[in-house]
């Protein structure tokens, strides 16, 4: 298995993964969308086992946006890079951090009842109003 790189803008964070990339998918919901300034943000799941900081794990911050819901970022450049999540082993991590390429292609977008109302999916991806994983 292909080990993947990535980091946040500064690089002041490096990271690993050491695992397989699961439900690659453009979230539209609005927390997303604020959390990245964009449309919406692709990210894929990973199993928090197989998510390895090589360097600044210091400058990781956190901001509770739900209850269950950690949204991790770089204090010193603000780059979102992950989602944690407390009852689960997965984390939600934003695919736009790796540095390598990660060999994998989006299959759906989700939160689409919450779009952007100036944003037109013109894939044939699957589209989906809510998590149903």
């Amino acid at each position: 298995m292909k080990i993947l790189k990535g980091s946040c803008f500064c690089g002041g964070i490096k990271y690993e993964i050491h695992g397989p990339l699961e439900e690659v998918l453009n979230c539209h919901c609005s927390d997303c969308r604020k959390a990245h300034g964009a449309a919406f943000r692709t990210r894929a799941s990973v199993n928090g086992s197989d998510f390895k900081f090589i360097e600044g794990e210091n400058l990781l911050k956190e901001y509770r946006s739900k209850v269950n819901e950690a949204r991790c970022f770089c204090s010193r450049c603000g780059s979102a890079l992950f989602t944690r999540f407390d009852h689960s082993e997965k984390i939600g991590f934003a695919l736009g951090t790796l540095d390598d390429d990660p060999e994998v292609a989006v299959g759906m977008h989700l939160f689409v009842s919450d779009k952007a109302p100036w944003y037109d999916i013109v894939d044939d991806l699957p589209q989906y109003d809510e998590f149903s994983g």
